[in-house]
């Protein structure tokens, strides 16, 4: 397929520019989580590395009951999912999922083209629906379209004197800004969406890093350490309280002058 082996040549492009630095690509790390269900596994292989150098993070199944195996994680951003599969097809998983209550975003591939077939997948439950062949750059338009932020308003979290913008993962106080790196952004924003309340060592494990994953898990020190240090350069208000054996939570300096 043209198309495979166009996809397969773009990723090695984005391993390959110029400007290519190894410390940023050990230091920049995925945002979103994508579920994956393709059962040609060349395929497969190449939207993986497609997503994984766009900083996606990505999990691949072959069929649906797979599918909706992982998706119990209840860890996705977005869904991709094949229309003809083996044990489940795309359209039945859709349709189960949807019963289930899973509202996250999917987008339905197949190489059928027809109206009637995009209007039964769209009606099944589908946000979107791409034929095959595809360009790269349209479907990455696209799962950028289908999980976007519905308004300015909602891309901003604010604590303190601290912002955090979630389109550009930009935080900022009034002292300056930086701009974090994908899994720094997923740690703050999961603890400034719910300020004074403890997130588990394991939570963030679970739900930025993947349950299959094999990253140690002092990793999350690490990464609670990277942000204390720029909340520090920013003069913030708002700090990282660790809870022994518990986990993190955001919390307000409290002010000790009299």
């Amino acid at each position: 397929m043209d198309f495979l082996v166009d996809l397969i040549f773009e990723c090695y492009n984005l391993r390959n520019t110029e400007n290519y630095d190894i410390m940023d690509l050990l230091y920049e790390e995925v945002a979103m989580r994508i579920l994956l269900a393709e059962d040609e596994k060349a395929l497969t292989r190449a939207l993986v590395k497609l997503f994984e150098k766009n900083n996606y993070s990505v999990d691949a199944v072959y069929n649906g009951e797979d599918f909706l195996t992982y998706l119990k994680t209840e860890n996705y951003d977005a869904c991709i999912l094949d229309i003809m599969m083996p044990c489940m097809d795309g359209l039945s998983t859709l349709r189960k999922m949807r019963e289930l209550g899973y509202t996250v975003p999917v987008l339905l591939l197949s190489a059928k083209s027809e109206i009637d077939d995009k209007v039964r997948g769209l009606d099944s439950g589908a946000n979107d629906y791409l034929t095959k062949p595809f360009n790269s750059k349209e479907l990455m338009a696209r799962i950028r379209a289908m999980t976007r932020s519905g308004s300015v308003t909602d891309s901003l979290i604010k604590a303190g004197n601290i912002t955090l913008n979630r389109a550009t993962y930009e935080l900022s106080s009034p002292h300056g800004s930086f701009r974090l790196a994908n899994k720094e952004y997923q740690m703050l924003e999961m603890l400034m969406s719910n300020p004074h309340h403890l997130v588990s060592t394991e939570k963030f494990m679970e739900r930025i890093w993947g349950f299959d994953s094999d990253a140690e898990i002092n990793v999350v020190w690490v990464y609670i350490s990277y942000l204390r240090k720029k909340l520090t350069a920013l003069n913030a208000d708002i700090y990282i309280k660790a809870s022994r054996n518990a986990g993190y939570s955001l919390e307000e300096k409290i002010d000790k002058e009299t």
